[in-house]
């Protein structure tokens, strides 16, 4: 699948435009890996540059610890992958209910990084649990996946992934066969064991560790999936969870780049009915943009510095842009600019997908989706599936349509063999879990919250509706969604099926 990238990590979005404008890891040794493990906490060290989201170190109220997994599960007394992990307190100790552990979503985001940068949102959660994230096995400090030096990252991104005809698409598929064979070389060793089902073990062994008897969850984006997959295996483990920003689990990796060009593209048009310009800005037309990621594909533009602005860094750009409303403006601006020769706003938006930092330093962030994904999903596209696809695509979507039929090559000569067609999260006997669906989210269309609760099982998919924009709900403050949430994870109330909000 094409999987969203959690744009949650408002912080790294910002400092990227603004310059536009103007604890883990390892395999090694055999701790104990067992859920009764005993976590050694201490100060957290400042993000280094595998994880993306935040650039400064947590505040005093952080402690960082390592959670020691076996590196093959089939092997437990092998081989062991240290797990990094962050946690703030709960501020009422003598009410408190236990650890809410969180994963935003990627695959391939760091949890530890980005946790302390949104933890403002969580502070009425933060009562009564300690907030608790981690990097999962695969990104930033938990042995995080690198393929290509950041040099060869910038080359990488920029160069055309939308190809017009039988020579460009096999220089693509050239690139990302070299793309996948250096991961190989870089990280092998971990990547037959960075899927879902071992993060989900190691999420269970994180409970215990924890010294919780059962797992309270709040899942972002592709942490919906990792949720679902952990209900499945661990169905009388679960305790608390809440599903935002909902992954379909029904679907194919091209069934899921389908959804995400439609998700996109009613995106795209949800702005351009919304925009009303200012600041000297005119709102740009679908035509408009079409028209500047034709002309990017032929020439390039000046970007930050010596980089210029491509087609696919532009692409990535305007979608990054659409996973949150407070970042429409920088696509009106950036389009704007780059109309007139500049392209420093989209390139940094592209640089925010992408994971580079102001200074040139790429996080593990599509390193890790990539394997993580491709380690999941056993489906491998050639050229004649997606050009037999493409009509489809494009029809879905004229501006975001053949970016994302290409994405399927990501996985064509990957080195592993993938472990599902489909994510098996029926979870029959688990207690209720809050499944949250916004109208208006790009990444993670709304028919996948509702697929989700299917899913899951009667009693236990409970969904609700968001009528919002963006990517996710929670975050986006609406204060119907926020009681409904808070009323579930702090007090077990359970909203009834159906309920709506916005």
């Amino acid at each position: 699948m094409s999987r969203p990238v959690r744009a949650g990590a408002s912080a790294a979005v910002a400092l990227l435009l603004a310059a536009a404008v103007g604890c883990g890891g390892g395999s090694g040794g055999r701790p104990d890996t067992s859920a009764h493990q005993k976590l050694k906490w201490s100060a957290c060290p400042a993000p280094d540059d595998s994880q993306d989201g935040a650039t400064t170190a947590p505040g005093k109220q952080w402690e960082c610890a390592t959670l020691h997994v076996p590196l093959d599960y089939r092997r437990p007394h092998g081989e062991t992958l240290g797990i990094a992990m962050i946690r703030a307190k709960a501020t009422d100790r003598r009410h408190r209910i236990g650890s809410l552990i969180f994963n935003f979503g990627g695959p391939g985001g760091s949890g530890v990084a980005t946790l302390p940068a949104l933890a403002a949102d969580y502070k009425e959660l933060r009562t009564r649990y300690d907030l608790v994230s981690f990097d999962p096995r695969g990104v930033g400090r938990s042995s995080g996946v690198r393929c290509l030096g950041d040099k060869q990252l910038d080359a990488y991104y920029a160069a055309d992934s939308t190809p017009d005809d039988s020579a460009e698409a096999k220089a693509l598929v050239g690139r990302v066969k070299q793309y996948a064979a250096a991961c190989e070389k870089s990280s092998g060793k971990v990547l037959p064991h960075v899927g879902t089902t071992n993060a989900a073990r190691d999420m269970d062994l994180m409970r215990g560790a924890l010294g919780d008897d059962k797992l309270y969850y709040f899942g972002v984006s592709y942490g919906t999936e990792l949720g679902g997959v952990y209900a499945h295996l661990f169905p009388k483990k679960v305790g608390r969870a809440l599903f935002d920003g909902v992954v379909d689990p029904a679907q194919d990796p091209e069934q899921g780049a389908l959804a995400q060009a439609k998700g996109f593209q009613l995106a795209l048009g949800d702005y351009m009915k919304a925009c009303g310009g200012g600041n000297g800005y005119s709102c740009p037309t679908q035509a408009e943009i079409r028209a500047l990621l034709k002309k990017l594909d032929r020439r390039s533009l000046p970007g930050i510095g010596a980089r210029r602005l491509t087609e696919s860094l532009a692409g990535g750009g305007i979608a990054q842009s659409l996973y949150s409303r407070d970042f429409w403006q920088y696509l009106t601006q950036g389009v704007s600019d780059a109309q007139q020769g500049d392209g420093k706003i989209l390139l940094a938006l592209g640089d925010a997908m992408n994971g580079r930092d102001p200074d040139g330093r790429y996080s593990t962030l599509q390193a890790s989706l990539t394997a993580i994904t491709c380690a999941d999903f056993k489906q491998r596209y050639t050229v004649p599936d997606i050009e037999k696809k493409l009509p489809e695509f494009r029809k879905a979507s004229p501006v975001f349509g053949d970016m994302l039929a290409w994405s399927l090559t990501q996985c064509t000569d990957w080195p592993v063999r993938g472990a599902w067609r489909t994510p098996d999260v029926s979870a029959p006997g688990a207690a209720p879990i809050l499944v949250v669906g916004n109208t208006g989210d790009p990444a993670t269309p709304y028919a996948g919250a509702r697929k989700m609760a299917q899913e899951l099982g009667p009693g236990v998919g409970v969904q609700l509706t968001y009528k919002g924009e963006g990517h996710g709900a929670y975050d986006s403050g609406d204060a119907c969604v926020r009681r409904t949430v808070n009323d579930y994870l702090l007090r077990g109330k359970v909203p009834a099926s159906g309920k709506v909000c916005g």
